[in-house]
């Protein structure tokens, strides 16, 4: 075979390979044009953050609604409860940010393929919608979040292990798209929403409690001062309460938190009355927290849980301080140390202040709180006592067996 014709068969072999490379990238263009979002686009052109005044996220098990209140974010399946404003921001930011990865041509029928499915009751199939509205409850966007990318999820609603989620613009209805982002803190359960800030119980000096369903006092603990130990208030002469017993009250609700709210509907339904206490806390810096504590009726175990649920305690406080208006001075005192005194005292009155109004805020709401939260409060007065240890028995020696020696 001469040159020239090998030359003529290469020459021929590389155009079928263009004219080949051709078609498929053409068909491949064509598919793409479909689709109305590419890779590295936006899955919204624009969404309007600034404008969202209310948000619906819907799920298997229900909805949690969230809205502006007077500028505030709340959440309103918690009788306005201030909502957490870091994961209301989060998720408005990351739905503006939102990047497409990929895109699949399939319209909203196959969206259940991609666990998006509306009428499943079933979390991982169901997936979580997400509505945005105006203040006139204009819809402005709705967005349907979907199963975990890559079957190597453990979880594929909450994305361990996956990189991003199937999601959908229900304004678009040329395909679902992937993206990578997880949206590991999304949730139709309107607790997940709530702000988290609570009591702050600083340098307790008395702690008293009620019995369970009595206005008698169970026992009283005092102190002097923040440095002091607590002792148990009319301890008799044999009664020693234990060291260990009483170490935990110097930290009483120094980070408490509480679980859920209950709406007022539910606190008559749910709570065992009969066994209610009091608990009164007064600190170092004159604020004195009462404290009604009464158990919820146990939730019903779900048929998937390995154990039954925490028992939790409903909790409604009461806040009051005195607060002192001047700086008691010292003898002797240099102007220079006075006026940095002066400083101090002014700044740290202003936390107080700032604190009281914090936690008046808490009045009226009933909160739910796990009982490992409040268990100091709910000990009986014996428990303080110390317990005498067993006697110990003698060490067995072999002498003493049959056949020792």
């Amino acid at each position: 075979m001469s040159s020239r014709l090998v030359l003529i068969l290469w020459l021929v072999a590389i155009a079928l390979g263009g004219a080949v490379f051709a078609v498929k990238s053409n068909q491949r263009d064509q598919a793409r044009s479909l689709i109305r979002r590419n890779s590295g686009q936006t899955l919204f052109e624009k969404f309007p953050a600034a404008d969202v005044a209310s948000i619906a996220i819907t799920g298997a098990e229900g909805t949690a609604q969230l809205r502006k209140k007077d500028g505030k974010w709340v959440v309103s399946d918690r009788e306005d409860y201030p909502a957490n404003l870091g994961t209301v921001h989060d998720l408005l930011r990351t739905v503006e940010e939102l990047k497409v990865i990929d895109g699949i041509e399939a319209g909203p029928a196959y969206a259940s393929r991609f666990g998006m499915d509306e009428t499943s009751s079933d979390p991982a199939e169901r997936g979580l919608t997400v509505a945005f509205a105006d203040a006139n409850g204009k819809e402005l966007a709705k967005l349907s979040v979907g199963k975990a990318l890559g079957a190597e999820s453990a979880n594929p609603m909450m994305g361990g292990g996956a990189s991003g989620r199937f999601v959908r613009d229900h304004a678009d209805d040329s395909g679902i798209y992937k993206t990578s982002e997880i949206f590991a803190s999304l949730s139709a359960e309107p607790k997940r929403w709530l702000a988290e800030d609570f009591l702050l119980v600083q340098k307790p000096v008395a702690i008293s409690v009620t019995q369970p369903g009595k206005d008698e006092l169970a026992w009283k603990l005092t102190r002097e001062n923040e440095e002091a130990a607590f002792s148990l208030a009319d301890a008799k002469p044999e009664e020693k309460p234990e060291a260990t017993s009483l170490a935990p009250y110097n930290s009483l609700l120094s980070y408490a938190r509480f679980e859920d709210i209950v709406p007022t509907a539910e606190t008559e339904k749910r709570s065992e009355t009969g066994r209610k206490q009091t608990a009164t806390i007064t600190t170092v810096e004159g604020f004195t927290y009462e404290l009604t504590l009464t158990p919820a009726k146990p939730a019903e175990k779900k048929a998937d849980a390995e154990t039954p649920p925490e028992a939790t305690y409903f909790l409604t406080v009461k806040v009051d301080a005195s607060l002192p208006k001047e700086r008691k001075k010292e003898a002797n005192e240099k102007p220079e140390d006075a006026q940095q005194k002066d400083a101090a005292f002014a700044s740290r009155l202003k936390e107080l202040q700032d604190k009281l109004a914090k936690e008046k805020a808490l009045e009226g709401r009933t909160f739910e709180v796990s009982r490992s939260t409040v268990d100091a409060l709910l000990k009986d007065r014996a428990a303080f006592f110390q317990k005498e240890a067993p006697p110990s028995r003698p060490a067995m020696s072999p002498m003493m067996f049959p056949g020792g020696r």
